[in-house]
Parts: structure tokens; C-alpha cells; sequence
């Protein structure tokens, strides 16, 4: 079982992942089973171009963002199991967690995160009571998200990025992201507020 599954390969699933993995000194956090399921076959960053994000050299593909977060992830943060390959179906809540069905497995976790892609083709049953129009898109662009309070869709299922309603800027979904994950860190101090920092 997992204590925290991120199903998104994307801006916000990778940030909230790299950002939970590296609390892993941390007590609260040092016994914590995380994994991320990283399909990014729809992610938006596949055709993205950077000019206008602090820190990234002007002419940064998201696609290889989207590389170097795996890579990034994986040689810092191991213990951080990546699951490539797959992508989710379904979604099964049950009285201490959820069920994560995916193409070719399953997979128990007690907390969710969603960060997928914002278009009407995210289809993974269960979330369908969720789904309204996206609150920050134009309306000819049928766009959806999944109704959330805070990226809060319901105790232990959370939501980042841009289904989570925010607009389409690569900042934006990774703040979003990191954002849950300081969230998920929080729950795990027993609702003392986490941030976790790299100093010199």
C-alpha cells in the first residue's frame, strides 16, 4: 500500500512528487510508501515552448522538462517509485483508501493525487460526480475540472495543476503541485504546516 500515489507525469504530478520525496529526512515522512504514475502522453508541456519562466533557459521544450523530471526525481529521490507505462481507468474509494486500477495493474493507496491534463478526454471512472466546466478557461475550449476546495476534492483525494481549475502556465501547475504536496506533508505532521527547503 501506498501512503501517497500521484497519477500525472506532468508539471504539477512531478513537482508534488519530487517535493514529497525530499522530505524524506523528515520523521513524519521517512516511513512513507510514495509512488507517482508517470504518463505523460497528454501532458500539455509535450508541444510546450519557454520563454517567460524564471530559471529556465529561454527555448526550454517542455519535453524535456518532461525527461529531466524523471531523471531529476529518480537520482534524488529513489525512493520515489515511478510507475511508467500505465495509465489510470478507474478510481475505487474504500474505507481506508483508494483502489488505483490502471491498464495492466492495481494499486492500493491511502492518499490520491490527480494531475492530469484539463481536456474532456480524462476519462478515469470514478471521478465523474467531480467534473464541471473549468472555471479559468474559455468556454469554446471545453475544458473541465474536478470541483476541489483548496485542491481538496474529499478527504484524502486531491487534486493539482490544471484540473485542478487554474489556468495553463507551467509555474502555475508546478506551484499547484508543490502546493499539495506541502498540504500532504502537513496532514502527515499532524497538521503542523511543512515546507521543506534545501540550504547552503
Amino acid at each position: 500500500m501506498y501512503d501517497a500515489l500521484i497519477i500525472g507525469g506532468g508539471a504539477a504530478g512531478l513537482s508534488c512528487a519530487l517535493v514529497l520525496g525530499s522530505a524524506k529526512n523528515k520523521p513524519f515522512a521517512s516511513d512513507k510508501a510514495i509512488g507517482v504514475i508517470t504518463h505523460q502522453k497528454t501532458s500539455h508541456l509535450q508541444t510546450a515552448l519557454f520563454n517567460n519562466v524564471l530559471g529556465l533557459t529561454p527555448e526550454t521544450t517542455g519535453a524535456s522538462i518532461l525527461e529531466r523530471g524523471k531523471k531529476q526525481l529518480i537520482s534524488l529521490y529513489p525512493h520515489v517509485e515511478q510507475i511508467e507505462g500505465e495509465k489510470v481507468l478507474e478510481i475505487l474509494k474504500f474505507e481506508t483508501g483508494f483502489n488505483i486500477k490502471t491498464n495492466k495493474s492495481s494499486y492500493i493507496s491511502k492518499i490520491v493525487v490527480i494531475a492530469v491534463g484539463y481536456t474532456n478526454l480524462m476519462a478515469i471512472k470514478g471521478l465523474d460526480q467531480y467534473v464541471e466546466p473549468h472555471p479559468r478557461a474559455a468556454i469554446e475550449k471545453d475544458r473541465i475540472w474536478l470541483k476541489n476546495a483548496d485542491h481538496l476534492i474529499e478527504e484524502n483525494l486531491y487534486v493539482a495543476g490544471t484540473l485542478a481549475g487554474w489556468r495553463s502556465q507551467f509555474a502555475i501547475a508546478s506551484g499547484s503541485g508543490a502546493h499539495v504536496a506541502t498540504d500532504i506533508l502537513t496532514l502527515w505532521n499532524n497538521g503542523k504546516h511543512v515546507k521543506v527547503h534545501d540550504k547552503l
